[in-house]
């Protein structure tokens, strides 16, 4: 067993379930704007806000008025500390074939329960800080696509003019469910523009509205909430998340690309070979992620949802 070095194999594990962890989630456009916010491990980050004066007059004999830039660090913690341990053993899994199957364990983990956990944890916090705003003619309730009389087009030209009308000119992206997309493609016969969107690095043609990309999103990650499971409690044991008890389900959202800061960060991966592992004659390898995603206060007018159930009674 000492011929594996399990540090090394454990950083490069961590190197690449970080980037796959960005480039496999259908939110993972979003951790391009945490490129300035610090972290130095464990749960804690300092996301960066700046404000700037306005402009001011121009005098002849003394020239500009001179302005101020405020730069400060306001730390956040991530909320979502989530890790699993898993065991392979050693008879199934020797020295010289040890980096390949844990390489497929891992690698399925990630694309199975770690991205889509990611991804609906994202939405429904977009979808409640857009709901707890509730900012006038950013919400729209009880639109279900395909119903009689309704236009999915319609609706998605609805939310870019919503958000448009808010003052905010720069790029922005849809989620929507694959029904809703759907929908739209039937309306437009075949006819719907494509625009090329680039996510880590990577570029692929989605549909699109008005030169808005239109990313499709599994109904199972659109929900206003969830439940996120501990992975030991009773009737919790497969960990995970499930849509949350009171939440509604999402047809599409609308948002600038600057709007959500979301940041995923993988802690020290640990693995322990079956000669130092002190519980069991086998390979374990120990997994721990820290994400989160904020909405600053200042952009909460910036998101526009359409709920397929009906408004919540007041």
């Amino acid at each position: 067993m000492a011929g594996i070095n399990t540090l090394a194999t454990a950083t490069v594990f961590q190197q690449q379930l970080d980037k796959l962890a960005v480039e496999e989630a259908v939110t993972g456009w979003m951790d391009a704007n945490a490129g300035q916010v610090r972290y130095n491990g464990g749960a804690e980050v300092k996301i960066p806000k700046m404000s700037v004066q306005g402009m001011g007059d121009y005098d002849r004999d003394n020239g500009y008025a001179q302005g101020s830039v405020t730069m400060t660090y306001e730390t956040r913690t991530m909320t979502q500390d989530r890790g699993r341990k898993f065991q392979l053993d050693p008879m199934d899994v020797d020295e010289t074939n040890f980096v390949t199957t844990a390489s497929a364990v891992m690698g399925e983990f990630q694309r199975t329960q770690v991205v889509p956990e990611i991804d609906a944890y994202r939405i429904s916090k977009i979808a409640t800080e857009a709901e707890t705003a509730k900012k006038a003619g950013m919400i729209e309730y009880g639109y279900t696509p395909g119903a009689t009389g309704t236009s999915a087009l319609r609706k998605a030209k609805e939310g870019i003019k919503a958000v448009r009308n808010m003052g905010y000119n720069g790029p922005l992206v849809i989620h929507a469910t694959p029904d809703f997309i759907l929908e739209l493609e039937l309306e437009l016969a075949g006819k719907i523009s494509a625009v090329t969107f680039s996510k880590s690095g990577v570029d692929t043609k989605v549909p699109s509205v008005d030169d808005t990309p239109i990313l499709s999103t599994p109904s199972n990650r659109m929900y206003t909430s969830i439940t996120i499971y501990d992975g030991a409690t009773k009737g919790q044991e497969g960990g995970g998340y499930a849509k949350g008890t009171s939440a509604k389900n999402v047809n599409f959202l609308v948002l600038p690309r600057t709007t959500p800061i979301a940041v995923t960060k993988q802690d020290v991966m640990r693995i322990f070979d079956p000669l130092t592992n002190q519980k069991a004659n086998a390979w374990q390898m120990d997994y721990r992620r820290f994400h989160d995603l904020w909405v600053l206060d200042n952009k909460l007018d910036s998101i526009y949802l359409s709920i397929k159930d009906q408004a919540p009674q007041e």
